[in-house]
């Protein structure tokens, strides 16, 4: 069910699940938080599973696959992203220098594969939309050699902007590929606040008031997003399912704004 979406987890040090496989309506996506405090480790490893490994902010080191790469962010509102790719099995140790935070979002996958990290000045940007619809993209892991079943990339809605816009799906019931998707929100200033509205054309219809941290998975149906005035909303999104292809179906009712003046 739809209404049964929004995932509310505390901040608190350490590695946390935030929505899992096999609850909720997951059939795909597990996600969790990581986050240290300065001079803090911490290790992961999902057997079955491949992970990619996004920093939000904070400064420290990955460590995977014999090698270890430095890495800082000073905030998603600030600059691109650093993510780690880890195929499944495949052990992560995190040093943190400075305060740190990071999402994983990991999924089924077939043994085999190699680490593989992407950095700011790999980041893909695209412009999306426009007028209040506009709103700027940025694929980490979408068409890349490395992941076998993971896209992942980074939205970001302007103060009064939507994204997701016009509402599009993936569900596979107009015959586009089935993908099931978690999107994870951070707020700029952060006591803002963000709507998620999902509905389905069997009427179906739930809106989530998204705060920073809040996680919502979007198991099937339109999704659009809206940030309100005065607020920076970011989501990081992860998809995943029964083809590693990007494609949609946008709500019939709602493409006429393509052509509006």
């Amino acid at each position: 069910m739809l209404a049964d979406t929004l995932f509310r987890v505390p901040r608190g040090d350490g590695l946390h699940i935030l929505q899992e496989r096999g609850t909720h309506g997951a059939n795909e996506l597990t996600s969790r938080r990581l986050r240290l405090p300065a001079g803090g480790s911490q290790t992961y490893s999902s057997p079955a599973e491949e992970t990619v490994v996004v920093l939000q902010d904070g400064r420290g080191r990955f460590e995977a696959g014999g090698r270890r790469w430095d890495v800082s962010r000073a905030g998603v509102f600030a600059e691109r992203a650093t993510a780690l790719y880890l195929p499944p099995g495949e052990p992560l140790v995190v040093h943190a220098e400075s305060p740190l935070e990071a999402v994983l979002v990991s999924t089924p996958a077939a043994a085999g594969g190699d680490v593989a990290l992407v950095r700011a000045q790999d980041v893909e940007p695209m412009e999306r939309g426009r007028d209040l619809y506009a709103r700027e993209v940025h694929n980490i892991f979408v068409t890349d050699p490395h992941v076998q079943r993971l896209m992942v990339g980074e939205t970001f809605n302007p103060p009064g902007h939507w994204s997701s816009f016009p509402p599009h799906k993936h569900d596979g019931r107009d015959g586009e590929p089935v993908l099931e998707e978690v999107y994870h929100y951070r707020i700029d200033p952060p006591q803002g606040f963000g709507y998620q509205m999902l509905y389905s054309t069997g009427e179906e219809m739930v809106a989530h008031v998204v705060l920073d941290g809040d996680a919502v998975l979007l198991p099937y149906g339109y999704h659009p997003v809206s940030a309100p005035p005065g607020y920076r909303l970011y989501y990081l999104w992860a998809m995943a399912g029964a083809e590693r292809r990007m494609a949609l179906h946008e709500d019939p009712a709602h493409r006429w704004i393509h052509s509006a003046p």
